[in-house]
């Protein structure tokens, strides 16, 4: 094991430590995030490594195919893990329903207090990965991308502007937040890269045009 190695094990020990003593003191804060992003140079090198090429067809497609909210831990699925990780002061319930907390919507810069308010998106939607090469997973595979809390492709965001972005793509729906932008084409590229998932040619200039300004 090399120096380097061995001081990170000893770092994260020593951080694990000191984090397990302050729990006692302190409730841990809210990442109130996703997971970053890579970089925007980073993104720029995986657009031009994607395949590109027509969309496929929705034939066949059914969001049961991809299921979603599944049992993380204990009592929580995927949607209440994460409501807690996006939130502020949120309170949960013996069966982990978010009861109170404030969540700030990225994509439309809307702070709400009910979770009711919020849907998780999917950055890269259930049908947008179907016609993107998906439609060839299993349903296990799918089952893993539906729930991916890993990658940046789960946000709580206003239940409207998800609806209202339902299964578009950069070239036909960005967040209104220009702030967002830049998180959230990084975000569409890293998990499209990730997934080894195709883009279209007029989904590749709308993404290129964003990370050229970012």
């Amino acid at each position: 094991m090399s120096g380097i190695y061995a001081r990170r094990i000893a770092v994260l020990a020593a951080s694990a430590t000191l984090a397990a003593t302050t729990g006692l003191l302190t409730a841990p804060s809210a990442q109130a995030a996703m997971p970053t992003p890579v970089s925007a140079s980073t993104a720029r090198t995986y657009l031009n490594e994607l395949t590109v090429k027509a969309e496929g067809s929705s034939t066949g497609y059914s969001r049961d195919k991809f299921p979603h909210w599944i049992t993380q831990s204990g009592a929580c699925n995927t949607r209440e893990v994460v409501l807690e990780r996006d939130g502020t002061n949120v309170a949960q319930d013996s069966s982990c329903a978010a009861t109170s907390g404030s969540w700030y919507s990225q994509y439309d810069g809307a702070t709400w207090t009910a979770a009711s308010d919020l849907d998780i998106d999917h950055m890269v939607p259930l049908a947008e990965a179907w016609r993107s090469g998906a439609s060839s997973w299993t349903t296990a595979q799918r089952q893993s991308y539906a729930n991916d809390l890993t990658r940046p492709q789960l946000i709580a965001v206003t239940d409207n502007v998800n609806q209202a972005k339902g299964d578009q793509d950069p070239a036909t729906w960005l967040p209104s937040r220009t702030a967002y932008k830049c998180t959230y084409v990084r975000a569409w590229v890293h998990v499209k890269h990730y997934y080894g998932l195709s883009v279209d040619s007029a989904e590749k200039s709308a993404l290129q045009s964003v990370l050229n300004g970012c």
